[in-house]
């Protein structure tokens, strides 16, 4: 491992304006080849896979179980 190129990377990084490190972060992880969770909940959405919930039966109401509390 090289550890000298690691702490010279990390320090390099923490040299860069917020600016810098917004341009820099939108490099690293902008071409990640993944779905974000918005492009997963699109899929989820729009796709035909839970289709067949629509005709499930709504076996739960507002009165089971106990109430959330939001704290």
């Amino acid at each position: 491992m090289n550890t000298q190129l690691v702490e010279s990377l990390v320090q390099a990084i923490r040299s860069l304006s917020q600016e810098e490190r917004s341009l820099f972060e939108a490099k690293l992880y902008g071409e990640t080849p993944y779905p974000s969770t918005l492009e997963l909940a699109h899929l989820s959405d729009r796709g035909k896979a839970f289709d067949f919930l629509h005709d499930e039966p709504d076996i739960y109401t507002i009165e089971d179980g106990e109430p959330i509390q939001w704290d």
